[in-house]
């Protein structure tokens, strides 16, 4: 049974509508989806927090979310592969929207290097790189915002998207990264976006309460934009420190912030570092007197001794999927809270 509306947000006609069911891949999708929703429903998660989403294998009350879902919202084939090979086979009539191929994406290009070379002196909102927004795919797909034509988003049309498995996974294990940075929730301006996009989406499958996800969405924006203003207080005294994190996945949030990323242990989950990065990444420390390393809960610690071995650097736990954080509508604002806090409190004296 639904619940009462708030008088602000009661906008749309009967309480009775048909809500979609909604099922989003990652944590914080599934965040931004939940805000934009409210209390007309709850989206499913695909990805539970702690899996890993290149190659997580659903369960089967995960894949039938998927079979009984209206409409898929996730990240996109760069992402995760095998979710989008579920919902080619079994995602029944259910419209797919992929936020990476979304017009409104701005993209970075995968690196590709042990050591990142950075140029912050334009980081604002995440605006920067516009310019590698959508048009730069080969993908074949009709985004027609304007017309908010969702069906084009259809699991039909996802099959020029996924690619081959050879062009996506390295091995039976991990995902390697394709030309553009897949890990786009980490931009703020992106997820912002996304809102708009999700409201579009949700409104179109369910036209009578579709000021309610509008507004819902313009409400959310805002808390984005408080969480953003907040994170830039909060790392302002860490502009002048270099980091090294585990695995490549922290460019947006770099670029938003104006953060010094020295490295990567890893590019990617499927690739194991070689003995010459390890050793290219300890002397970098040693000699910028980098700040922090940062680990991830998902991965071997013992990475992180072989960089940090006869340095006094500090270590710390990053984690771009927010798994110790609650589900729902406030997860997308706490996960950038959490990662200006943990950073910020790794680069204080």
């Amino acid at each position: 049974m639904l619940k009462p509306l708030l008088p602000a947000l009661f906008l749309a006609s009967p309480l009775c509508a048909e809500v979609p069911k909604v099922v989003t891949d990652i944590a914080p999708v599934q965040g931004l989806v939940a805000s934009v929703m409210g209390d007309l429903g709850t989206p499913e998660l695909l990805v539970p927090q702690g899996a890993s989403p290149h190659d997580h294998a659903l369960s089967p009350s995960e894949a039938r979310n998927l079979q009984d879902a209206d409409l898929v919202v996730w990240i996109g084939a760069e992402l995760s592969p095998g979710i989008g090979r579920k919902i080619d086979a079994i995602a029944g009539s259910a419209a797919a929207l992929a936020l990476f191929d979304a017009e409104v994406t701005a993209h970075l290009a995968t690196r590709d290097e042990a050591l990142f070379e950075h140029d912050h002196d334009d980081a604002d909102d995440g605006h920067a790189h516009e310019e590698h927004a959508h048009e730069h795919h080969d993908h074949d797909h009709d985004h027609d915002h304007d017309d908010h034509d969702h069906d084009d988003h259809g699991h039909e049309g996802h099959s020029d998207a996924h690619h081959d498995d050879d062009d996506h996974a390295a091995d039976a294990h991990g995902h390697a990264h394709g030309p553009e940075d897949p890990h786009v929730w980490l931009s703020p301006a992106n997820a912002r976006a996304w809102l708009g996009v999700i409201a579009d989406a949700l409104a179109e499958a369910d036209r009578e309460n579709a000021g309610v996800y509008r507004a819902n969405a313009e409400a959310a924006q805002a808390e984005i934009d408080a969480a953003v203003t907040t994170a830039r207080a909060q790392l302002d005294a860490a502009q002048d420190r270099r980091f090294v994190v585990f695995h490549d996945a922290y460019q947006y949030f770099e670029d938003t912030f104006g953060l010094n990323v020295l490295g990567a242990i890893q590019l990617s989950d499927a690739t194991a570092p070689s003995p010459a990065r390890l050793s290219e990444l300890r002397d970098a420390i040693a000699e910028t007197g980098a700040t922090c390393v940062f680990a991830e809960p998902q991965f071997d610690s013992r990475l992180i001794d072989a960089v940090t071995e006869g340095t006094e650097v500090k270590v710390a736990e990053l984690d771009p999927l927010g798994m110790a954080l609650e589900p729902g509508a406030g997860f997308y604002p706490a996960l950038i809270g959490d990662l200006a806090t943990r950073i910020s409190d790794c680069a204080a004296d």
